[in-house]
């Protein structure tokens, strides 16, 4: 059995992060797309967003914050962009239900991705300890989240999946 990967769009070279840009490509993913292993997501994009968009945090920096209702993505310019959020975090659960997926790799540090760390809402480049939506929603689901900061331990995860199903 080939594990199937959730990965972030912009850690794949697509232009799809708030800025227009992208991250990577990183040899490894490369690798795991050359396999057939990746299915591919920006949640933000998937929930409706446009390439570019203004800049989006979490205020507190906590996306099961945002999940419970009890918290808010707001953009640089003030704009509620919650539903959004919240819709392409769905979207990845529904993906990774789909394809049987167990682990992820998302972009770190992102409201939507981040699976450490993520912006405290004051603009300002100060980073919390938290998760953003879609990070948050997946590890409720018992998805293995991974930055591609964390590629080697991702690496290790895959591999002992992939033993724990191929004895």
């Amino acid at each position: 059995m080939t594990h199937k990967l959730l990965i972030s769009r912009c850690l794949l070279g697509h232009r799809v992060r708030y800025d227009g840009g992208a991250s990577g490509p990183y040899a490894q993913l490369a690798q795991w797309q050359a396999e057939g292993r990746v299915i591919a997501l920006c949640p933000e994009v998937a929930g409706g967003l446009p390439t570019p968009r203004a800049a989006a945090e979490i205020p507190g920096g906590q996306g099961v914050e945002v999940l419970g209702g009890m918290a808010s993505v707001i953009t640089a310019t003030g704009e509620d962009v919650t539903e959004a959020f919240v819709s392409g975090a769905h979207q990845a659960l529904e993906l990774v239900q789909q394809h049987g997926i167990r682990i992820a790799i998302l972009k770190a540090n992102s409201p939507s991705c981040g699976n450490r760390l993520t912006y405290d809402g004051s603009f300002s480049g100060v980073k919390v300890e938290g998760q953003g939506v879609t990070a948050a929603l997946l590890t409720r689901a018992g998805v293995q989240v991974f930055s591609e900061l964390e590629l080697e331990e991702a690496a290790k995860a895959l591999a002992a999946l992939s033993c724990a199903t191929n004895p």
